[in-house]
């Protein structure tokens, strides 16, 4: 159970790579391949599929970071992903197509997850929260280390009545052509309501926008503290397998 194939399912790619779950290190080529357009249940099973055929794991137990919100292994949700998932149980669906058995979690709380065992998260007591940006706004919240699932916090209405990721993701940035300046104001705006409603101890950036972080930083004035995820690219693989581990 040391090495575990860890998977971290996105809008346009389904990455995965063999795990160390006691180290939090990659002990495999990571692993990418297109998600299915569209992104149907037998569509992203069968890329699923195909992608634990590539690792050539022969574990008996995957970990499986899903854009959704997971309850006992079902999505109730589907941010970025084909709405034929809503009501999907992901774990039996995917356990059928692997052969092994799957344990399936929000990809934001996957991402949070490695980032508090491994990252920056690593040892603060008190809330931490991370928040991913990327094609939508993924959160993920911790009190004292304990995993707060399921928090959807990109899906909340700010005071322009807007709800958050359609306002400053990265697909509303390049969508509306924003600048790293009006970008960093509308984070900002943001990072106000989510100290207002949670006063987190940390906060920290994860998801591709979070490489830019100098370019839209000077443009935050939160109380807060802000940084960036240790983890990168690998955060949501790693979470996968982790959270897998420790869920057996």
């Amino acid at each position: 159970m040391k090495t575990i194939l860890g998977i971290d399912v996105g809008a346009s790619g389904i990455k995965g790579a063999l795990v160390d779950v006691e180290t939090g290190e990659l002990v495999s080529e990571r692993i990418k391949i297109p998600t299915p357009q569209p992104s149907t249940t037998q569509a992203v099973a069968g890329a699923i599929n195909d992608l634990v055929e590539l690792s050539n794991y022969d574990g008996d137990l995957i970990g499986c970071g899903f854009p959704s919100i997971i309850k006992n292994g079902v999505a109730l949700s589907a941010a970025n992903i084909d709405q034929s998932w809503i009501g999907t149980d992901v774990e039996k669906l995917l356990a059928v197509a692997t052969g092994k058995e799957v344990v399936a979690v929000n990809d934001a709380d996957a991402a949070g997850l490695s980032e508090m065992r491994f990252g920056k998260g690593k040892g603060v007591k008190g809330s931490v929260m991370l928040i991913t940006i990327g094609s939508g706004l993924g959160s993920a919240l911790f009190t004292d280390g304990h995993l707060v699932r399921n928090t959807e916090l990109g899906h909340l209405h700010l005071r322009s009545g807007e709800v958050a990721e359609h306002y400053v993701s990265n697909t509303s940035r390049k969508k509306f052509e924003m600048s790293w300046e009006e970008f960093g104001k509308r984070f900002n705006e943001y990072l106000r309501h989510i100290e207002r409603l949670f006063t987190p101890d940390l906060v920290i950036l994860g998801g591709g926008v979070s490489n830019d972080f100098e370019q839209f930083s000077p443009f935050l004035d939160v109380r807060i503290p802000v940084t960036t995820a240790m983890m990168f690219n690998h955060a949501g693989i790693i979470g996968a397998a982790l959270y897998a581990h420790e869920s057996k």
